[in-house]
């Protein structure tokens, strides 16, 4: 990257020139010549100088906000080309939503560091839609999330199954009864996710498919948080056969059969479209598909049917 750009983003940053010139190593004087080459490139006053600091203009904010992306541009060309005549290593961003991030990516990151022990993941847990928003600003490299509707910029491809069910704590009136009828579930308290999330939008479909519109919905902000809420017995909620593994097996919550149960969807593993892909951001799609494949199986969800 551009040493001017370098050292106006420290500079930036710091809000001094004196602790500037100390990160950078270099004297004060050439950090202000490096800044005052930048603005003359630009046309544009960057910054505000005053004895004690130094305060951001507007077009400084701009610059500011592009430079930083450079930066992060640069550092990943730089780890591309380095890759090249390496092996399989070396940082990976990977951004899921909550159920995928939460129950299905630690078992795939567990298998990936046993064949590649150098690889040093860093994983974004976040709603489908935000997830998707931060592959495109480069944050992150690759995603994977419940959520079809991605916006621009991005490619997707499914990648495994996964069945919704409806669940209570184990002493609710509805737990394990007969199918309950759409009226007996307009009268309940939904435990639902916020909007932007996968588990969501597969919940308000089943209220188009019921017909109704549940007046008390308690909205929350995590999957983990949604099943003790439902444990305690305050409500009743859909969600993944994925996450409700434990609390079904030892009973904490039960099934609750109604119409249209279990809704079938599916995940995706998001790329940005056209670039080129790294061996190691490879060999992550290759043990994603590994594993998730195996599980499935293992979990008796039909590789052929991905909702």
């Amino acid at each position: 990257m551009d040493i001017a750009l370098q050292v106006f983003v420290v500079a930036a940053e710091m809000r001094n020139f004196s602790r500037a010139a100390e990160r950078l190593h270099m004297t004060q004087p050439a950090v202000s010549q490096h800044i005052r080459a930048l603005e003359t490139a630009l046309g544009a006053r960057l910054l505000d100088r005053s004895s004690k600091s130094v305060a951001l203009t507007r077009a400084g904010e701009i610059v500011l906000g592009h430079a930083r992306e450079i930066g992060m541009l640069y550092e990943r060309m730089q780890e591309m080309v380095d890759e090249l005549s390496g092996s399989v290593r070396g940082p990976l961003a990977i951004g899921a939503s909550y159920t995928f991030g939460e129950y299905v990516l630690p078992r795939i990151l567990g298998d990936l560091m046993r064949v590649y022990p150098d690889v040093k993941p860093s994983i974004a847990i976040a709603n489908t839609a935000e997830i998707a928003e931060r592959l495109r600003r480069r944050e992150l490299d690759v995603c994977v999330v419940e959520g079809e509707e991605i916006g621009p910029g991005l490619e997707s491809r499914r990648i495994a199954g996964d069945e919704m069910v409806l669940v209570a704590g184990a002493e609710h009136a509805l737990a394990g009864r007969a199918e309950a009828e759409a009226a007996r579930l307009q009268e309940e308290v939904w435990l639902v996710r916020e909007r932007g999330s996968g588990t969501r939008a597969a919940t308000d479909r089943m209220f188009e498919v019921w017909g109704i519109r549940p007046n008390r919905l308690m909205e929350l902000g995590s999957t983990q948080l949604v099943k003790e809420m439902a444990e305690a017995g305050l409500g009743i909620t859909l969600q993944s056969r994925w996450s409700l593994r434990r609390e079904l097996a030892i009973g904490a919550l039960k099934t609750v059969a109604a119409p249209g149960l279990p809704f079938k969807r599916s995940f995706y593993v998001l790329l940005r479209k056209g670039e080129v892909r790294t061996r190691t951001l490879e060999a992550f799609l290759a043990q994603l598909e590994e594993t998730t494949a195996r599980l499935m199986e293992r979990n008796g969800i039909d590789a052929r049917d991905l909702g």
